[in-house]
């Protein structure tokens, strides 16, 4: 490990190690940034914010930094805004990275050495952290101590440094993969679920307020309905509808506007995209409903596996458009309808056998 990891602020200020990756919040291009900056400003995840508003202000309270915090869901749903509002509340600076980047332990040293007291560290996509890293960070984050390996061979001797007490965030996407020792050092395991349409619809009219897009009620209620119960895919549908509306209407975004600028993008009445429809297009028309097994799908899209069972399957299960089976992929009757074709008589009679069970017989 570098001798410069003992005391950084030794080096050059052009030679000062830098994190991996730092942000401080603010918007990523030209425009303005939509992620809300505190508690009040946050919508939805009503649960989470009351339990997390009590964390935080216990710590305030007790002149502590808060515990370490472990936020999970699929993407797109603020656990990185999260983490900015953690800081924000309690006024300390945020360091951003991710588990990809920290390839080395020297990495994450590099990182821990600059902390100051109370600071966050946040640490995107955590699951995907090497074993040589997270064995490093096990006493970081529970004795906030770091052990430095001096040298090589039989003259090699261990140091411990003491570290600033900081808050570690975490966020997944798979809580499955985090491994149980890391897993059970965070103080507040906590899940976001995806968001009303009413919320939506509130997150969709702020932002607006940001952009100085003028939109009406009906508008926003549009867009957040198309938008897969995820603020990040509400924001980016806003400013598309957006341009949609300076270019082919008079800059105010109605229902009307909303709709016909959603449908030149590509975007249906249930949210799907090009994709999602080539998926059930492919399942209906070319294999008759299936069942048909991953792979066969994803040639059929041009879609690697993986995107298509990570990516575009869970909402098309999520919208009962499809089933995954042991014998593979099956469309229902609404994904039949959905892209405007009949479903075969053997698709309606197994739609119907789902709800015809007698009170008495057992489900399976």
């Amino acid at each position: 490990m570098r001798d410069e990891l003992l005391d950084p602020h030794s080096l050059p200020d052009d030679e000062e190690p830098r994190l991996p990756a730092e942000r401080d919040g603010s918007a990523v291009g030209d425009g303005p940034s939509l992620r809300p900056r505190d508690l009040d400003e946050f919508v939805g995840q009503a649960e989470l914010k009351a339990r997390l508003r009590i964390i935080l202000e216990a710590a305030r309270r007790r002149g502590q930094a808060v515990d370490h915090l472990l936020f999970a869901g699929p993407p797109g749903l603020g656990k990185t805004t999260l983490a900015g509002i953690v800081a924000t509340e309690m006024g300390v600076d945020l360091h951003v990275t991710s588990g990809p980047t920290l390839e080395r332990a020297g990495d994450l040293a590099a990182i821990l050495t600059k902390l100051g007291d109370g600071d966050v560290l946040f640490i995107d996509e955590i699951h995907r952290l090497s074993r040589t890293v997270e064995e490093v960070l096990y006493p970081a984050v529970e004795d906030f101590q770091l052990d430095i390996v001096l040298g090589k061979g039989p003259a090699a001797r261990s140091i411990r440094l003491d570290l600033p007490r900081f808050t570690l965030v975490g966020a997944t996407t798979r809580t499955g993969l985090i491994t149980g020792p890391l897993r059970d050092r965070f103080g507040l395991v906590a899940r976001l679920d995806f968001y009303e349409a009413s919320d939506l619809q509130s997150i969709v009219a702020r932002a607006a307020g940001i952009l100085a897009t003028p939109i009406d009620e009906a508008g926003s209620a549009e867009i957040a309905r198309r938008s897969r119960g995820t603020p990040r895919i509400a924001n980016r549908l806003l400013r598309r509808v957006r341009d949609y509306a300076e270019v082919e209407a008079d800059g105010y975004v109605t229902s009307e506007v909303a709709s016909a600028g959603l449908e030149m993008f590509g975007v249906d009445d249930l949210g799907l995209d090009k994709v999602d429809r080539a998926v059930l297009h492919a399942l209906c028309d070319l294999f008759g409903g299936g069942p048909v097994g991953l792979s066969t799908l994803a040639i059929a899209v041009a879609e690697p596996t993986e995107t298509v069972e990570d990516v575009y399957e869970p909402f098309l299960i999520q919208q009962g458009l499809l089933m995954r089976t042991p014998r593979g992929r099956v469309a229902t009757p609404a994904a039949w309808r959905h892209i405007g074709l009949i479903p075969p008589p053997a698709a309606q009679a197994a739609e119907s056998s789902l709800f015809d069970l007698d009170d008495d017989e057992p489900r399976r």
